[in-house]
């Protein structure tokens, strides 16, 4: 599989709006057939999504700060 963007910040966008269409699709299937545990399986999804943006948005400000840059070719291994 190839990566056409070498960007780390529109990487992590473009994986937010892939879950976040995931919600969609999964509240209008709910709302079609009043389902109680779809609209709770969003919830989960937006919790993960939210602690999956926190955890890379760190990791691209701690490649800003140390000037490896933030794009995607810097990150071979992670050390601390």
């Amino acid at each position: 599989m190839t990566v056409l963007r070498r960007q780390l910040l529109a990487m992590l966008l473009g994986i937010e709006l892939m879950v976040a269409a995931v919600n969609v699709a999964l509240v209008h299937q709910a709302c079609l057939l009043s389902d109680a545990q779809a609209l709770a399986a969003v919830l989960l999804i937006l919790a993960i999504a939210a602690a999956e943006a926190v955890v890379g948005l760190s990791l691209i400000l701690r490649a800003f700060r140390s000037d490896r840059g933030i794009e995607a070719g810097g990150f071979t291994e992670l050390h601390g």
